[in-house]
């Protein structure tokens, strides 16, 4: 069977945050401050591969990566909109040589600027920028909680620059993009939800503004043929949103990624390309996150998986487990080899207990090479996988090369179908 699901009981009601402190990745710290966890190696190990694995299909998409400031001048915010409409969420301001600076909300003010930053061309759009950056958010004591809801967060952020005849397009490229992100971290959705404004003063921009971009999510929802509901007082304060929407073991919705069409703060920010007739035209900003914040996503993965990660992500790939200390050479020489591969492996030595209980020990690694004297002698190891199945002993070069493969496709899945693979019973290594 293919997957990657841990063997627990259904009752079983995963909490992301008692699993990172069980499985040694992440914790806090008073001294260091509510709504701000650190990350241990484990945890940065899935971080880094999340993150990597962003960056790599962003560049795919046609993305180009840039980095911006964690500081913006107070004004840089007046002139998005989010002092008027966000500041409560805000830090204070730091007086600095005679200027009010601020640790920022969000990263579209920065990407806006950057665009502004010479003059673009018709024939640069749509022009895609992507940031992973650092976002901060002034939260209450009294919501902080795990990697859910933290004050300094990691967001993988992008805003596409394009004409209003391409953001159809680029919406749809984007939702499509998600969609891919969520194959390879084997998860799904709930709903997705149609963010609109409701009553009150909070939302800013012409309501024409708000219909046209309206109408064009809708639009691509429906050509997408993904079934959606509205939602009204949800938008963002410049403009409606798609919000794809997950749900932890208890049932509790959290957005994880957005689409986002945004017509004010071109226009804030005077934005414009040069189109084919010579002129100066205003460009659309369309906000796309795949992942939204890091530490979210990461919170998610974890009680979704039960800490069994997809291969890609696990913290440790490839655990190796001589049969006693004879095969300890053997199994040093793999694990080095793994890591010139890329692949994130660590020997489980004789000296922690007996096979099995090593076996147990390294129950969430997706991958575990077990070494017994004929496998040391053939320059082979048996490899078991998470769920328990088998394969017969095989030479290392070739095991380890089929584990790359699959780790560096993004597969969810442990083995590929049709693969010779043996039941959970069978001998062990060593034994005639």
């Amino acid at each position: 069977m293919r997957g990657s699901r841990p063997l627990r009981e259904e009752t079983t009601m995963p909490d992301h945050r008692k699993l990172g402190r069980e499985l040694g990745l992440f914790g806090t710290d008073p001294l260091i401050g509510a709504g701000l966890p650190y990350w241990l190696p484990d945890g940065a190990a899935v971080r880094h591969a999340l993150e990597e694995y962003v960056r790599a299909a962003e560049r795919a998409a046609g993305y180009r990566h840039v980095y911006s400031p964690v500081l913006g001048k107070r004004e840089l915010y007046e002139i998005s909109g989010h002092w008027a409409h966000y500041s409560e969420d805000m830090f204070p301001p730091m007086n600095l040589g005679g200027e009010q600076l601020v640790l920022r909300p969000s990263l579209c003010p920065h990407h806006a600027v950057i665009y502004r930053s010479r003059s673009r061309s018709h024939r640069e759009l749509p022009l895609r920028i992507a940031e992973l950056g650092p976002m901060y958010r002034s939260e209450l004591s009294g919501v902080l909680g795990g990697l859910t809801r933290v004050r300094a967060i990691q967001l993988n952020d992008a805003h596409i620059f394009c004409t209003v005849d391409q953001v159809a397009d680029e919406a749809r490229g984007a939702l499509e993009l998600i969609g891919r992100a969520y194959r390879a971290m084997d998860i799904s959705p709930v709903r997705h939800r149609l963010s609109l404004p409701g009553a009150g003063g909070k939302y800013a921009a012409a309501p024409e503004d708000w219909r046209r971009a309206t109408g064009m999510l809708r639009g691509v929802l429906e050509e997408l043929g993904l079934p959606y509901e509205e939602g009204a007082g949800e938008a963002a304060f410049y403009g409606p949103k798609i919000d794809v929407q997950v749900a932890d073991a208890a049932g509790r919705e959290s957005t994880l990624s957005t689409v986002q069409v945004d017509f004010l703060q071109p226009e804030r920010f005077r934005l414009a390309y040069v189109g084919p007739d010579g002129r100066r035209h205003r460009p659309v900003m369309v906000h796309r996150s795949v992942v939204g914040s890091v530490e979210r996503a990461v919170a998610h993965l974890l009680e979704a998986h039960g800490g069994a990660f997809p291969p890609w992500l696990a913290p440790l790939q490839v655990a190796v487990l001589p049969v006693g200390d004879a095969e300890e050479p053997q199994a040093l020489a793999l694990a080095a080899r793994c890591a010139e591969l890329g692949l994130r492996a660590e020997v489980f030595g004789a000296e922690r207990g007996s096979l099995g209980a090593r076996v147990r020990e390294a129950r969430l690694v997706p991958y575990q090479a077990v070494i017994g004297p004929r496998e040391a002698a053939a320059g082979q190891v048996a490899l078991r996988l998470r769920d328990g199945r088998r394969l017969a002993p095989r030479p290392a070069g070739e095991v380890l090369d089929r584990v790359r493969a699959l780790a560096g496709a993004h597969r969810p899945w442990l083995w590929e179908d049709g693969d010779e693979v043996a039941g959970r019973a069978g001998r062990e290594p060593g034994q005639s």
